[in-house]
């Protein structure tokens, strides 16, 4: 099990109603069609459907964890990230944690790319990588600079088991020289964080720290919505000629890499209450 006690990523989409009730974002509705697909609701009940019933490989992974998967974008933390509530204890941990997580995450996305299967496949995962190193990763040190985190204080504090167990499953997948192992763990990451940006991105609060803004910026709109729709289509076509067992082992990593990201969320939105 991959479940721990203590998770990485425009056009702005119309803004929608508040809800009436919680947290004053919007909940996620499966039945309105202005409700971007990225993180419209999966059905409660999966029964005996199979990859075949369904026209994309990548659906058929999410709605094969799809309680965890909403838990992910729904979560309380994206909302007070969202509302600029969140507290700065809960969002140094959370930053401090979620940095380590590049270089690990290079190192997986630079092998997915090697192990794509043509140079049209490659070069948008190479563009994603400068993002990544560049833009990305000074927001992180801009950000952790302004809550009050020193480099030194940043290196000393301790790894929590979640974001240990998350950098050994990117290593597993980085190292196995499989593309569907690679793939199915970038795009949880990628694609769970493009739900959660594009659901609270149109109630944002007004005037929010940049250390909360720029993080639904950098994973919402127009060039993040084309990313995951690359990697996405990259494990679709992989999926079209897999296996049973490649099958079990892109579930396996997708399902595991689900279980992480909440298990990170849930550390940090501790912290906060």
């Amino acid at each position: 099990e991959e479940v721990c006690a203590s998770a990485p990523r425009g056009r702005r989409f119309t803004s929608v109603k508040r809800s009436e009730r919680g947290s004053g974002f919007p909940p996620l509705s499966p039945s309105s069609s202005t409700v971007p697909w990225h993180w419209r609701e999966m059905p409660k009940t999966l029964g005996k459907r199979s990859r075949g019933d369904y026209e994309r490989f990548t659906d058929f992974l999410r709605e094969s964890v799809l309680d965890d998967w909403n838990r992910i974008v729904e979560h309380p933390f994206t909302d007070a990230l969202a509302a600029g509530t969140i507290g700065h204890d809960a969002m140094r941990s959370y930053l401090i944690q979620d940095h380590r997580f590049i270089d690990h995450f290079v190192v997986l996305l630079s092998s997915m790319v090697a192990h794509a299967p043509s140079l049209k496949d490659r070069i948008p995962g190479c563009q994603f990588l400068a993002l990544i190193t560049g833009k990305e990763n000074t927001y992180f040190e801009r950000s952790l600079e302004a809550l009050g985190v020193t480099e030194e204080a940043s290196k000393a504090a301790p790894m929590l088991d979640c974001t240990q167990r998350f950098l050994d499953l990117m290593k597993e997948a980085s190292s196995s020289g499989k593309l569907h192992k690679m793939l199915s763990v970038l795009v949880v990451a990628e694609w769970s964080y493009l739900s959660w940006g594009a659901r609270v991105d149109g109630a944002r609060a007004k005037d929010l720290p940049f250390w909360c803004g720029e993080w639904i910026d950098l994973h919402c709109g127009d060039y993040f919505e084309s990313v995951i729709e690359y990697l996405r289509g990259l494990l679709d076509a992989q999926g079209k000629a897999m296996s049973d067992a490649e099958v079990a082992e892109a579930q396996d990593a997708f399902s595991r890499a689900v279980r992480l990201e909440v298990a990170f969320f849930d550390h940090a939105w501790a912290l906060h209450k």
